[in-house]
């Protein structure tokens, strides 16, 4: 075993190479999944149309749960980063635990919900009912999952918010790599394993999660990190923890369940316009997935940076840290919206869907790479109001925006029944919104004095 002693200094600086050592493997993290999801789309494109779109209504009802844990992730990374600021090594294996207990409660409400009410929640939101019967019992087998997602969630606030981000590869190469080898094999009946179809494809997703969980939890063991942080040296379950846990993170759920349902809203009203439109828009939100994975890292990358620097007590140096943040973020994210427009072919042809799929996808694409660009400093302004610890702003913005959203979505795709180009440009005014305000509250300076 690595060696395990004492973590003495937890505290960042704010310099580029600090920024890139952090964000660097946080998106090499989520880049893997990202490939991961793909290939999973790309292996059901092959059983038709139907599937494609099938895995799009699916994809986002099952993101309903994961961003929750994305959400107690943040708030979590939040209150670590800010005890590492602080120098109080000694309080980060508590939160962790209470953490992890809070997400398997979670877990398993969000089996239960799923069980009782997507039936009937696709079955109203969707015309078709041979895709709703389809969905269901994918769902019914996906989300079993869900305690071994959250589990991992919670390894990437531990990691981040302690400045070891370079650990987070290991888990996700051993969920990619077995779930690129399960969905080959389940889906079509390779490698010596049952021919399960689009159902196959729930499975794989599953046992790959589970040996992600495994792997980074054994790296975490290896290399004394558990000891370090004195993370089982508590396992009792801390009352007064847990409430500032859900306090710092219970926002953040709300915002990104709101962000994905209204999402599914979208997809929904997508779907009336047919499956080749379904279809086209799937491939699009595995574009943001792919192309937005920077964005993404970047965006963990201030909140941790910037509740670590409010720890240090440095709350002047705040916003010069988000705009460095920022340079790099948009530099990452124009250079792939310049790849995106120039070879838009290359990536839709994956799908094996034809050449009339290709160009009737092109103008949407179009759209979507934009918004990539918006987002990339957008997000990163978001999770800036996050690390400053003003949880409630951050659903505040949320609101104002998917208001907004959610009114053009319905306007263009169902009243007005505008192609989806149209419908897709709904990116540019969220991210508009969230970004304006945003900056807005950063600079207004009402968040120095936050304690958490």
């Amino acid at each position: 075993m690595s060696s395990s002693a004492p973590i003495s200094d937890l505290r960042v600086n704010t310099s580029n190479r600090q920024i890139l050592s952090i964000a660097l493997p946080i998106s090499f993290s989520i880049f893997i999944p990202q490939i991961n999801f793909v290939t999973n789309n790309v292996f059901l494109g092959g059983l038709g149309e139907e599937s494609l779109a099938a895995a799009g209504i699916t994809g986002v009802f099952y993101l309903i749960f994961a961003v929750i844990g994305f959400g107690l992730n943040n708030g979590l990374q939040a209150l670590i980063s800010r005890r590492a600021g602080q120098n109080r090594v000694s309080e980060i294996g508590k939160l962790f635990i209470q953490g992890v207990y809070i997400s398997l409660a979670f877990a398993a409400l969000g089996i239960l919900i799923t069980y009782l009410l997507a039936p009937y929640i696709l079955g109203l939101a969707l015309k078709s009912d041979v895709l709703t019967a389809k969905c269901v019992d994918f769902l019914y087998i996906r989300i079993w999952g869900l305690p071994f997602l959250y589990i991992y969630q919670m390894r990437n606030a531990l990691l981040v918010g302690t400045n070891q981000s370079k650990y987070l590869i290991w888990g996700t190469m051993a969920e990619t790599i077995a779930n690129i080898v399960l969905d080959y094999g389940l889906i079509y009946g390779k490698l010596g394993l049952p021919e399960i179809g689009f159902n196959g494809a729930a499975i794989a997703s599953i046992i790959a999660e589970f040996l992600g969980m495994f792997v980074v939890f054994s790296v975490i063991e290896w290399k004394g990190i558990s000891k370090q942080l004195g993370l089982y040296r508590d396992l009792k379950f801390n009352a007064d923890e847990t409430r500032l846990v859900l306090v710092q993170s219970s926002p953040l759920i709300f915002q990104y369940a709101i962000s994905i349902i209204s999402w599914e809203f979208f997809y929904v009203l997508v779907e009336h316009h047919g499956e080749r439109a379904l279809a086209i828009s799937n491939t699009m939100r595995n574009i943001f997935g792919i192309f937005g994975v920077f964005t993404w890292a970047f965006a963990a990358t201030a909140n941790t940076m910037v509740s670590n620097i409010i720890g240090q007590g440095m709350q002047e140096r705040v916003e010069a840290l988000i705009v460095s943040i920022v340079k790099l973020s948009m530099s990452f994210s124009l250079i792939l919206c310049i790849m995106l427009n120039v070879f838009p072919q290359a990536f839709l042809a994956l799908y094996g869907q034809g050449d009339q799929f290709i160009a009737d996808a092109i103008p949407v694409l179009r759209i979507v790479s934009l918004a990539l660009v918006i987002m990339s400093f957008a997000n990163v302004w978001l999770n800036s109001v996050t690390g400053t610890g003003n949880t409630r702003i951050n659903l505040m913005i949320e609101v104002v925006a998917i208001c907004f959203y959610s009114l053009y979505v319905f306007v263009v795709l169902e009243v007005y029944q505008l192609p989806i180009t149209y419908g897709w440009m709904s990116e540019w005014l969220y991210w508009g919104i969230m970004f304006t305000l945003s900056y807005m509250y950063i600079r207004s300076g009402r968040w120095k004095g936050k304690v958490i």
